[in-house]
């Protein structure tokens, strides 16, 4: 069938109008596809941000029952003295008040510096740094019960965890004449023990 010029003419509308019409829908169909992946993204987004409000959220309650278990001891570890700064003026004060209540001869010490301290029996104990002073102490013995009088004293007056590193009972030379004599010398060895959290650059 052959179409002559006057039916080109009148179904140049119609044509024009059927092109119009696709291009439009090509367009709707290629936006669309545009929104689409776009909504997806911003889903996924969104839906990425829930997870991790929902991972924060559960870390926080996490960190709240930890703080709110371990609160009590951590602050009975400060008042003790074994978190922070030392207390080296309440030892001293125990030596003393153990010198009075026992009677004892007069007692000799002398405290070293604080140093890092790593033990081989204790572990990790990050976030914080383990410090130990070194107090050596000298004291002229009645007999060897006060030694024992001395160390129990430490023990029930400081709060302070410290460790009897080395003890030495050194028998005088000259027998006792009398019973107010020292027959004897002790020496030993303590380690005053710390924590401080750990800092970059920080010093005891």
């Amino acid at each position: 069938m052959k179409l002559s010029r006057q039916d080109w003419h009148r179904l140049a509308l119609p044509l024009l109008a059927l092109l119009v019409a696709m291009v439009f829908a090509i367009g709707i169909v290629t936006y669309a596809q545009i929104y689409r992946e776009e909504v997806g993204q911003r889903l996924q987004q969104q839906q990425n941000q829930l997870m991790q409000a929902r991972s924060r959220l559960l870390s926080s309650d996490q960190e709240r029952d930890n703080i709110m278990r371990y609160l009590p001891v951590y602050q009975r570890l400060i008042h003790q003295g074994f978190i922070g700064e030392e207390r080296r003026i309440e030892w001293v004060d125990a030596l003393r008040n153990i010198h009075q209540s026992e009677r004892l001869f007069g007692i000799k010490y002398s405290i070293g510096a604080q140093a890092t301290y790593q033990p081989s029996f204790i572990g990790n104990t990050a976030p914080f740094t383990l410090y130990r002073s070194i107090m050596k102490l000298e004291l002229p013995l009645l007999h060897e019960g006060d030694m024992l009088a001395l160390l129990d004293g430490l023990k029930h007056q400081q709060s302070t965890p410290f460790l009897v590193r080395d003890c030495t009972i050194t028998r005088n030379a000259m027998a006792a004449t009398t019973t107010l004599t020292p027959v004897a010398t002790m020496s030993c060895d303590i380690d005053w023990l710390t924590l401080h959290e750990s800092t970059i650059g920080a010093t005891p």
